[in-house]
């Protein structure tokens, strides 16, 4: 497939290693994480080279618990271009905090990651996209960090997170303010939201299934795409935890043989850069983007 659109889409990676999943929090506490082997370096170096090959940059959402233990892997993708991004320190949902709980997670973590950099941080995403209606005053303390964006609103209906009728696309959702909440993609087909931004989505979809709906919010919304990954999902020598249900079994080890072969497809397919570059390099008006409550 030729990269005939003009449209720029805008590809992340989540930076976690596979026993952080939410997934998991039942089954491998908090306490145990200083005591597993982390792969998320050797995963991130494969993910490296395959942009380098492809002339991608991305965005890296990252932990801050992830940064103190590989400040020279932080500070390497800063340096081949990518941008560093906050995914919080240790992948607590935010619908498992309090308010000043959260509100001095995503400041700690924001600093971290600017002093191992050394470059600005304008982004955000929570983890597992849980910024949901009961917790929406996460938006005023991403600002009040400091953020430029969020993106942690999934515009789906999903059983671990979701605004089902929230926008798919950037939006403003505090009134009065520079904030904008960039959601994963979604297409419409009918009156259904399919998610078609990556994850287990992108593993369980055969790929030209990808392609086509990629292509489709391209061509006919004439709309950037938000696609994003994580490093666990191309190492498919990851150890097998013992006991899970089969729901999150499926979910997270779905495919990962064949994630990286897909991804080179999907780098080919279509063109990409950063989150900040795809909504802010252009000096694109913020008045541009609507304003939208969700309350």
């Amino acid at each position: 497939m030729d990269k005939t659109s003009t449209i720029v889409n805008a590809l992340s990676i989540d930076v976690e290693d596979y026993f952080q999943v939410s997934a998991f929090e039942a089954h491998i506490h908090r306490d145990q994480w200083s005591q597993i082997d982390c792969r998320v370096e050797r995963n991130i170096n494969e993910i490296l080279a395959l942009l380098d090959e492809h002339q991608v940059r991305a965005t890296f959402f990252t932990l801050g618990w992830i940064a103190e233990r590989f400040p020279k892997l932080v500070r390497q993708m800063a340096d081949q271009g990518h941008e560093v991004a906050s995914h919080g320190y240790d992948h607590v949902r935010v619908t498992m905090q309090s308010r000043d709980a959260f509100a001095r997670d995503i400041q700690h973590t924001k600093k971290l990651l600017e002093d191992t950099c050394a470059c600005p941080i304008t982004g955000y995403r929570a983890a597992s996209y849980s910024i949901n209606r009961t917790n929406l005053w996460a938006h005023e303390e991403i600002l009040n960090a400091g953020h430029r964006y969020s993106s942690s609103v999934y515009p789906i209906h999903h059983d671990l997170y979701g605004i089902p009728d929230a926008p798919r696309f950037a939006f403003r959702p505090l009134p009065g303010a520079e904030l904008v909440e960039i959601p994963v993609t979604t297409v419409e087909i009918g009156k259904r939201r399919i998610p078609c931004g990556g994850g287990g989505f992108f593993r369980l979809y055969p790929y030209p299934i990808s392609r086509w709906m990629i292509n489709r919010v391209n061509a006919k919304e004439q709309q950037s795409a938000i696609f994003y990954f994580h490093p666990w999902e191309i190492d498919a020598g990851q150890p097998r935890l013992p006991n899970l249900p089969w729901k999150t079994r499926f979910r997270h080890y779905l495919n990962l043989d064949q994630t990286k072969q897909r991804l080179g497809a999907l780098l080919r397919d279509f063109k990409w850069a950063p989150m900040n570059q795809v909504f802010f390099d252009k000096q694109q008006l913020i008045g541009d983007i609507p304003q939208v409550s969700l309350h």
